[in-house]
């Protein structure tokens, strides 16, 4: 999408695909040029290569997009989206020119998200519990009638889990994106010292990606991340939000 002579790379979220960011061709489209790649199981994307995507899969895509390494290139990234971006800050620091994080994954450790992907027993677990997730449920209830888990957080979880389409997908994705990962502090390190232009947005009354991780995570880097908080969910890629993402670019 888009006409401009600068490259935006956009990341979707968990569960969407490249239409997700089609409502900002007309706000960015003149100076930017936005290429949108539906992650494994996302979107249009037909994935057979079994259940692992990693770093240098997804940049040898980019250099068959995007052959010139003299030409920096700007990254949009939305929730899961975010995670993918910033591991590939991590190993390829000097690529980018410009990165908007839009409600990012990735600036807090999940212990769930961990176990599930980061361990054998976890995983093993984890795909059972996809296709006999009696005890799960009973576990959420049970939680949230403690108070341990809010209406936003059940609701959500509910969400992806009621259908087995849907649950083999979660395992699916989770599995296959888990070499996505981040190193906060070594990050950090890393941000300061390539003077990367990184920019967070977070819904205020987001109960899923909380804009305290991206405070905490901007402490003592204020020079090179900006944190804005405005008036919404974690549903961000939308029209009425498109001001405040454009405005994350400088006009």
């Amino acid at each position: 999408m888009g006409t401009g002579n600068k490259l935006l790379l956009c990341f979707h979220g968990y569960g969407e695909d490249a239409y997700s960011f089609s409502f900002l061709e007309k706000h960015l489209g003149e100076t930017y040029s936005l290429i949108v790649i539906d992650f494994p199981f996302h979107g249009k994307t037909v994935w057979k290569d079994g259940l692992l995507f990693t770093a240098n899969d997804l940049l040898n895509i980019i250099q068959l997009i995007h052959p010139s390494p003299q030409q920096k290139i700007n990254i949009l990234a939305y929730s899961m989206g975010g995670r993918v971006a910033l591991h590939l800050l991590q190993i390829v620091p000097d690529k980018f020119e410009k990165i908007i994080l839009v409600a990012p994954d990735g600036l807090h450790h999940n212990i769930w998200h961990w176990l599930s992907t980061q361990t054998l027993i976890g995983n093993k677990l984890f795909l059972f519990t996809m296709q006999r997730p009696t005890w799960l449920f009973a576990l959420m209830k049970l939680f949230f009638k403690l108070g341990l888990f809010n209406k936003s957080i059940f609701n959500f979880v509910h969400y992806y889990l009621d259908h087995q389409h849907s649950r083999l997908l979660l395992y699916e994705r989770w599995t296959t994106m888990r070499k996505f990962n981040t190193r906060l502090g070594f990050l950090k390190k890393s941000i300061q010292k390539n003077e990367t232009d990184l920019n967070l947005l977070f819904g205020k009354y987001d109960r899923i990606i909380l804009a305290k991780n991206g405070l905490a995570f901007q402490k003592n880097i204020e020079a090179f991340v900006t944190v804005k908080e405005i008036e919404a969910g974690h549903q961000l890629l939308k029209e009425k939000y498109a001001a405040d993402i454009t405005a994350m670019f400088g006009g």
